[in-house]
């Protein structure tokens, strides 16, 4: 990695992109206010990011409980095993790509080079995944994906706190929750199409797999042709790529009250989001006992209920939030999504757990509306790449914790003992747990902009 950092460094151009984006406010925020398409283009690889991530996850459970990759009863395991290695990659990688980004000069600005790269190689390891006929073969290429998409993603999450003004961050942080919804739709339309055809298919999953790389490279085009960079890359004073890469781990961190609380919240929030999309291939197989037809089936209906549901509320979610505060819209949303996983787990039949679902789906939408407007407020401006890839720590891990404790312990320990079907169940209800754990350690976080604090200290 720092090798190929020196090469983008041998092809720098002496003066960085100029940006439409000139005037910055005492904290680092710039103030010219930005047209609505160019927050849309700055949104949009969300879409291709979020289809690829839903749609893979989807495609390798149902491997997993039709395809025989792994013994019956052991399918939590088994996501759990396919996870895990890409997990502690991502935690490296966002971070320290997104600290060496801070300080990238180059003709494309400082992020671009590493999203074109990083999503170039996402579609090359989707192939990897998608041709691969063992669980350690699928256990590497989804590794090799991790490394890949969050090479990418550590950069461009610098790109709000770059180019938003103040003003502006509430719907900015709406339109990347719509288009993070969009994706996930997209995405598990993609797994859901394949696993219906997958019966009578045999390239199915192949087809779906490479449908959400395809989107995902696309939208990915739409930010290195379109958006305008930001802020001129940091100075390193002499320094090494080697002294720039381990800066991201320093313990300034630490004196960020505010975002470790916040990130601690995330983390238990998106850990509770990720167990239904994680648990409804199973949850519809081994606790309705539907065929492997019928669970493509109702998984579309299910996505017809959840993206309707999403992309209604993220924008009012995004505009309440400038009026009552980013907190209050992610308390209701944490109360929400833990009554929805509570229909999910007591259900009785389908039409009980599609309501549930309808529930958790605006509680998603709503928190991703808001999640990235608060961030964003609380973050050092200087450092952006750095402290959002940090942030993005929650939600890599996030889905692992989720399969290791909701998939490999409970789900799978609640089939053995009280048999197939109740481990699903028991699952959603480790869910409803973590909302409320979320919800708990967001009472420390101070929301107030960290430029508000710098106005009052100067007045003071």
């Amino acid at each position: 990695m720092l090798d190929a950092a020196k090469a983008v460094e041998s092809i720098v151009d002496e003066v960085p992109i100029e940006s439409s984006v000139a005037a910055f406010d005492a904290d680092g925020r710039p103030t010219r206010t930005l047209p609505l398409s160019h927050l849309i283009r700055i949104s949009a690889y969300w879409l291709g990011i979020s289809a690829v991530w839903s749609g893979i996850l989807q495609i390798v459970n149902a491997r997993l409980e039709f395809t025989n990759l792994v013994p019956k009863g052991s399918e939590g395991l088994g996501a759990f095993q396919i996870a895990a290695m890409g997990t502690f990659i991502a935690i490296l990688v966002q971070p320290t790509v997104g600290t060496i980004s801070d300080y990238t000069i180059t003709r494309w600005g400082r992020r671009k080079p590493y999203i074109f790269l990083g999503s170039l190689l996402d579609v090359v390891f989707l192939w990897g995944v998608a041709t691969s006929n063992s669980l350690l073969a699928v256990a590497v290429f989804v590794s090799l994906l991790q490394f890949s998409s969050n090479f990418a993603q550590g950069p461009f999450q610098g790109y709000v706190p770059d180019l938003v003004p103040a003003e502006q961050v509430g719907i900015a942080s709406g339109l990347i929750g719509l288009f993070a919804a969009l994706g996930n739709v997209v995405g598990y339309v993609a797994a859901a199409i394949a696993i219906w055809l997958s019966a009578t298919d045999a390239n199915a999953f192949l087809y779906g797999t490479m449908a959400i790389g395809a989107v995902e490279f696309i939208t990915m085009l739409s930010v290195v042709i379109r958006v305008d960079e930001g802020r001129r890359a940091k100075s390193r004073h002499g320094r090494s790529w080697l002294s720039i890469a381990l800066e991201a781990w320093n313990g300034e961190v630490l004196h960020e009250r505010s975002f470790l609380w916040l990130v601690a919240s995330r983390f238990c929030i998106l850990t509770g989001a990720a167990i239904y999309p994680i648990m409804s291939t199973f949850y519809l197989a081994q606790t309705f006992g539907l065929s492997e037809a019928q669970t493509g089936q109702t998984q579309l209906v299910l996505l017809a209920i959840v993206g309707l549901c999403v992309i209604v509320v993220v924008v009012p979610s995004s505009r309440l939030s400038d009026r009552v505060g980013r907190k209050p819209v992610i308390y209701g949303s944490c109360a929400i999504g833990a009554v929805g996983l509570g229909m999910g787990a007591l259900a009785p039949n389908l039409a009980v757990a599609l309501l549930g679902a309808g529930l958790f789906a605006v509680a998603a939408g709503s928190f991703l509306a808001v999640d990235w407007a608060l961030m964003s407020d609380i973050v050092p401006k200087a450092s952006t790449g750095r402290y959002m890839g940090i942030s993005n720590v929650a939600t890599a891990s996030a889905g692992t914790v989720a399969l290791a404790v909701g998939g490999a312990v409970v789900m799978d320990t609640a089939n053995r003992l009280l048999g197939l079907g109740a481990g699903p169940r028991a699952a959603l209800m480790f869910g409803l747990l973590c909302y409320v754990l979320g919800a708990l350690c967001l009472v420390p976080v101070v929301e107030k902009r960290r430029e508000a604090d710098q106005v009052q200290s100067a007045a003071t």
